[in-house]
């Protein structure tokens, strides 16, 4: 892709990268301020786990499936227009989130705001690398993933708070003035640019690869209500997904111009960098679905609260990025074990809390677990494009946010899964040792006063016991995946410098 800026002064590129980086602090705050807001919805909507977590996983879905769209968007309207329409689009579409009334409609609308956000931050990046030159990209990117930081810390700590104030509903509100902020930037900043020739869309590679991600999501989402593969229906999402896959590859093998041109994929570490940015993804967004409904259903804790520790995960985000601003002359290979370490170490740290865990030991968790993010994001994203030609920044990107999209809603389906499905075990197991045959009951000569138990208050405590098991269990996992993918790292090949 050619340079964007080569007619303005030097000075005007940091302006442009300010604005990417709102465009993108926008997009993070779409998708962590649905999470400290799900409990009350599934109360409001009559909803479970699984079904409100679509709220989610619906959005960042429709997200990974309309970020390729960037890449082709660009060689046929300019960037300018298409991020005005894309954050119009999502002004719009938050509006109608805090104005649903079921689920089916917040579904939707989150969707909405997912196909809406896809554009901005493989846009927003692309920008950056088109106005920076390769010797100052690794300070712009990691100027650049501060939206990534801001967004997080922001959305929680104002939408908990108005959200305890007010409704949930306004959390959804919360977003309308900063996207009208990001709107005018955007008008004010970013160049009209010449597009050069239309390239038409393959829509057999679009629609195989839609219905691959969207089969595949559906059936990690339904596949713990629905008993896996004793159903039919996870069946034939999963032979969909892979006929879907399947026909997504052997097209872009065959095609003149594909959708995504396989061709990116020769670069070693833009490769690497994928795989890694997968796993990136499956460890960035889990915590923040999986810690609200933790701390609101099992400790009681208000939405102030619950936002106030997801910002401070952001702060450890933000600690992250202030460490990579001094180490430019360091391997990235040893900034990004140390990251995805640190995650790892986090999540070994989550599956040690027991269902009287503080306040303390949550921030701490969260704040480490961010700091792990913020160590890993810059370098990963920098290592990914620094041998890849400019000509294809703008399908790279897209296909870069996409594969991260992906591992994120792959995960955090995986994740609720691994909640409800060892929650459940769990319950069974406890449930059968709470008997007048018990002989540790009788020991202790409670067999009377187990006969006049609220059976109801016994189920609801024997459920919460079970459910923090649960969630023990999808920290392991979650600690597990970072450690497997630090071997990963090793595949990165640094280039000497002259």
């Amino acid at each position: 892709m050619n340079t964007l800026v080569t007619d303005t002064q030097s000075s005007f590129k940091w302006f442009i990268l300010a604005t990417a980086t709102f465009v993108t602090m926008l997009y993070a705050m779409n998708v962590t301020i649905a999470s400290i807001a799900l409990s009350d919805m599934r109360g409001a909507m009559g909803a479970t786990q699984d079904q409100i977590s679509w709220v989610v996983t619906g959005n960042i879905v429709a997200t990974a499936i309309f970020t390729p769209f960037a890449g082709w968007l660009t060689s046929r309207i300019q960037i300018r227009t298409i991020l005005i329409f894309s954050v119009l689009g999502f002004i719009i579409s938050s509006i109608f989130c805090g104005l649903s009334n079921s689920l089916e409609e917040i579904v939707i609308s989150r969707v909405a705001q997912g196909v809406f956000g896809a554009p901005l931050p493989p846009l927003s990046q692309t920008l950056v690398l088109a106005a920076f030159p390769v010797k100052q990209r690794s300070l712009a990117m990691a100027i650049w993933g501060m939206g990534t930081i801001l967004g997080p810390v922001i959305a929680p700590t104002i939408g908990g708070y108005l959200g305890e104030l007010l409704d949930w509903r306004w959390i959804f509100y919360t977003l309308v003035p900063f996207g009208f902020c990001a709107l005018f930037a955007v008008i004010a900043v970013v160049p009209k640019k010449p597009v050069v020739g239309g390239v038409s869309l393959d829509w057999i590679g679009f629609l195989a690869l839609a219905s691959s991600v969207a089969a595949l999501q559906i059936m990690f989402d339904r596949g713990e209500r629905n008993s896996w593969f004793e159903s039919t229906e996870t069946i034939i999402e999963c032979g969909v997904a892979i006929l879907g896959f399947y026909i997504f590859i052997f097209h872009s093998l065959t095609s003149k111009r594909p959708f995504i041109n396989l061709l990116i994929f020769k670069d070693r570490n833009y490769t690497v960098g994928l795989i890694l940015i997968f796993f990136f993804g499956m460890l960035n967004f889990v915590p923040m679905v999986i810690f609200p409904p933790l701390l609101q259903e099992l400790r009681g804790y208000p939405q102030s609260i619950i936002g106030l520790i997801l910002g401070i995960r952001g702060i450890g985000t933000f600690l992250g990025f202030f460490i990579i601003a001094f180490t430019g002359r360091v391997d990235p290979r040893i900034i990004i074990f140390f990251g995805f370490f640190i995650q790892a170490i986090s999540g070994y740290y989550m599956s040690t809390f027991d269902i009287n865990m503080s306040f303390s030991n949550i921030a701490w968790a969260s704040l480490v677990q961010g700091l792990g993010v913020g160590l890993t994001w810059p370098p990963v994203s920098v290592i990914c494009f620094a041998t890849l030609s400019n000509k294809y920044h703008g399908e790279a990107t897209a296909m870069f946010h996409l594969i991260r999209n992906i591992g994120s809603s792959f995960f955090i389906s995986v994740s609720v899964a691994v909640v409800l499905h060892m929650g459940q075990v769990n319950f069974e197991e406890i449930g059968s040792m709470v008997s007048i045959w018990n002989q540790g009951i009788n020991f202790n000569n409670l067999t009377n006063t187990l006969n006049e138990l609220n059976i109801t208050k016994l189920t609801n405590e024997l459920n919460r016991q079970s459910l923090m098991v649960g969630y023990i269990d999808a920290f392991r996992l979650y600690s597990w995946v970072a450690f497997l993918s630090i071997p990963l790292i090793f595949l990165i090949k640094i280039q000497k410098k002259d």
